[in-house]
């Protein structure tokens, strides 16, 4: 194997602008980019400013690091997947060398065509400025001696460091000493630091969709729809967990996803009963549920859908039960999905519908024992992180949240055995409105009629020996 790195990003074509035709055309845009900085320009204090920084590369093994993915605030900002960078966003214009007047920097790391034989072309200052729009662009490098006074801003705002941050003592611009010179600048132990009302006002920016940001996200949700509705079709006992994992991500890959948002979780029998199972190595065997909860991440965004299905085709009656109330809760939840309502409006509906019925099956002697077979949230805002940024509030026109209730009753439970090992989940990504709530996942099916006869259909994954 060659010798390679995590500059193989997944959005390679960014660096291939003269060829751009042949790469994706669907990116967000500049203006959407520089949108969100004056956005965020409105939220910060007068005299201010917000600092931030690319991920860290992350090592695997030895020389072989993981797939870069770009910190989503940073990328949120600039559209850059690149590592070794840093962002400062003024309120107010700033003057810099008697000649530079400007309201925000950005600092890249520079060209070097003898590393890019190996990993690929890099944007440069003139890629930033061409692509991204952005006005003065300076290599990293430079920031260590660049002349800035953060003493005179009312507030210097910046989110707290990565803790795996590595050094290379060969590069004065790598993501280390960007961080080690922005300390040395601030002082870091100065009043105007805030590292805690950043997080409020990213959350208040990214729990609210733009309308590109809603196109990335509907075709991501679509990729995964595809994808869980051709493994219905190709589950069958003997199968492998990886291998149905293997199913659903090369369905994500073949329409164009660049990656998993999430590792993709298949548990089936018992397993089904660990919410975030990732080993994905048992072999399925006749009469084991399987929950799958995976989603493909579109240029940035990812999707976050889960069903749960029998192996062998056909849900027992004690399955098709407890099936059905997970069913019942999950439509009480989307219910409550509605403008102006509070966040965990969907949880308590689901909640309660889940509360009662197992009461009434006699799996719990009170309705407080729910949390032991029901023990997550029921929501959760979905973007550019499966678990993205957001302030919890009320609900808004523009968030996509989860709405996932799940039961799950371990082998040992304290109810009669024949409930054991059923664990089940179902999971849709909704979009707040004015009016009704929209299920994006919602060509997928759920009920159990309807999974039973996906099942049934043929699939060219079947011929696979």
């Amino acid at each position: 194997m060659l010798i390679r790195n995590s500059f193989c990003f997944i959005f390679l074509f960014f660096s291939f602008w003269g060829h751009s035709q042949n790469y994706d055309s669907d990116l967000l845009t500049k203006e959407f980019h520089n949108g969100r900085r004056d956005a965020l320009r409105k939220l910060l204090p007068d005299s201010s400013c917000a600092v931030f920084f690319a991920n860290p590369e992350r090592q695997r093994a030895n020389d072989t690091k993981y797939l870069y993915h770009q910190d989503p605030n940073f990328y949120y900002f600039t559209g850059l997947n690149e590592p070794n960078a840093m962002l400062i966003i003024f309120k107010e214009n700033q003057t810099f060398y008697d000649s530079i007047t400007t309201n925000e920097l950005i600092f890249i790391q520079e060209r070097d065509p003898a590393k890019e034989v190996w990993t690929g072309k890099r944007m440069g200052i003139v890629g930033v400025k061409d692509q991204l729009g952005f006005s003065f662009p300076f290599e990293n490098k430079q920031f260590a001696d660049f002349e800035i006074d953060f003493s005179k801003f009312h507030q210097v705002s910046f989110l707290e460091f990565n803790n795996d941050v590595r050094d290379d003592i060969n590069d004065r611009g790598d993501l280390y000493s960007l961080i080690k010179h922005f300390k040395e600048k601030t002082g870091y132990a100065k009043k105007n630091l805030d590292n805690f009302n950043i997080v409020s006002v990213m959350g208040t920016l990214r729990e609210k969709k733009q309308p590109q940001e809603l196109e990335l996200l509907h075709k991501a949700i679509g990729m995964t729809v595809v994808a869980h509705y051709e493994l219905m079709k190709s589950l069958q006992v003997g199968l492998k967990e990886y291998q149905a994992q293997a199913i659903i991500e090369y369905m994500f890959k073949k329409q164009g996803s660049e990656y998993v948002g999430y590792p993709s979780i298949v548990g089936g029998g018992e397993n089904s009963c660990i919410l975030h199972y990732e080993t994905n190595r048992k072999k399925l065997d006749d009469g084991n549920l399987l929950v799958v909860d995976a989603g493909a991440e579109y240029h940035g965004y990812t999707a976050d859908v889960t069903r749960t299905l029998p192996v062998n085709g056909k849900f027992s009656e004690e399955e098709r039960i407890i099936y059905n109330i997970v069913l019942d809760a999950q439509v009480a939840g989307i219910k409550a999905c509605q403008e102006g309502l509070e966040f965990r409006a969907p949880h308590k509906a689901a909640q309660a519908v889940i509360q009662q019925r197992l009461m009434k099956l006699g799996i719990i002697k009170n309705e407080a024992d729910y949390i032991k077979y029901f023990f997550h949230g029921t929501s959760h805002y979905l973007g550019l992180d499966v678990h993205d940024a957001g302030n919890y509030g009320k609900l808004t026109a523009g968030n996509v949240i989860t709405v996932e209730p799940g039961i799950y009753i371990p082998s040992g439970s304290d109810c009669d055995p024949k409930w054991w090992n059923i664990g089940i989940r179902i999971e849709d990504d909704v979009l707040i409105t004015k009016g009704a709530p929209d299920i994006l996942s919602g060509n997928l099916p759920k009920k159990i009629d309807d999974i039973e006869a996906a099942m049934k259909e043929e699939s060219l994954f079947n011929k696979i020996k």
